[in-house]
């Protein structure tokens, strides 16, 4: 049976995981609201789809932190605390810039949702690894989508 070292790693990185989701969320939406330039409908689009999808999942991380007895973040600073995402605050950013940013951040959450699925794996948490194999192909997606725009 693990250890409670194993489930407080886990639940550390659930949690960060939960922190990227909401930052990229964010940084996703505010790409989405500002775009402009010739691809804007395309872009508009794609970045609210993203977005959508980003969103839908903050509520199952967290709720896997609460069934491995763990505390979720619980404001804007502890959000800002645990993420690896960064902040982009400009409303005028260059559109293929934008879609570079976030194939660059969902890349960064790949690795993330890698490490919490490892992280899973030692606590004995096999509903969060079947998870978070999703999470991985879902993010991969994006990955994809945006790398076939600004190559």
């Amino acid at each position: 049976m693990p250890g409670d070292n194993a489930r407080k790693a886990l639940v550390d990185s659930l949690n960060g995981l939960l922190a990227d989701y909401f930052a990229l969320y964010l940084k996703t939406k505010n790409y989405h609201w500002h775009v402009a330039g010739p691809q804007f409908r395309d872009l508009h689009l794609l970045f609210d789809e993203q977005a959508a999808a980003l969103f839908a999942l903050t509520d199952i991380i967290g709720e896997r932190v609460r069934k491995n007895g763990g505390a979720t973040l619980t404001s804007i600073g502890s959000i800002a605390a645990k993420t690896v995402i960064e902040d982009d605050d400009r409303a005028k950013v260059d559109a293929i810039e934008m879609v570079k940013a976030l194939r660059d951040d969902n890349a960064k959450l790949v690795e993330r949702i890698r490490a919490a699925k490892a992280a899973a794996g030692e606590a004995g948490d096999n509903a969060t690894e079947g998870l978070a194999d999703d999470w991985t192909d879902q993010a991969q997606q994006r990955v994809w989508f945006l790398t076939q725009i600004a190559s």
